[in-house]
């Protein structure tokens, strides 16, 4: 009785996808900056929803980002999804800082523990999306993430 054939694996990220995923980490970084430059910034969207459930959103992308050209990078899954989380809670950390120099903002722990929080979100869906990505091959296979 024969086998049935072995899913087909998956080519290994480029260079390419590498460069553009970092590009994006490094655009939405000078975003979340230029942003927290502004004294009030997005004034019709933070009167109606809590800047701590902003701070999640915003930092759940950079940890997603994150995640995302780490584990493009080379990095084992959990290893990338780890490092984008505490590369994101050091941003936003150091992000906190910053706005005590800015007029009218302030620095609030609970911001960056929201910051964290939102980054560790964004770190398990790229988590997700990187197991999902993997082939089913055996370990060892051409072209799987290790």
């Amino acid at each position: 009785m024969a086998l049935p054939p072995a899913p087909a694996a998956r080519a290994a990220p480029t260079g390419r996808s590498r460069l553009i995923l970092w590009a994006a980490v490094a655009l939405y970084l000078a975003a979340i900056f230029y942003l927290s430059s502004l004294p009030n910034p997005l004034p019709a969207l933070t009167s109606r929803m809590s800047d701590k459930v902003l701070h999640g959103v915003e930092y759940g992308g950079l940890g997603l980002l994150l995640g995302l050209a780490l584990r493009f990078s080379g990095l084992r899954a959990g290893r990338a999804a780890a490092l984008a989380l505490l590369l994101a809670s050091l941003y936003g950390a150091s992000d906190e800082i910053h706005q005590a120099f800015v007029p009218h903002r302030d620095s609030d722990v609970r911001d960056w523990l929201a910051d964290t929080g939102g980054a560790a979100l964004g770190a398990l869906a790229a988590l997700g999306l990187a197991r999902r990505r993997a082939p089913a091959a055996a370990p060892g296979a051409a072209g799987q993430f290790r």
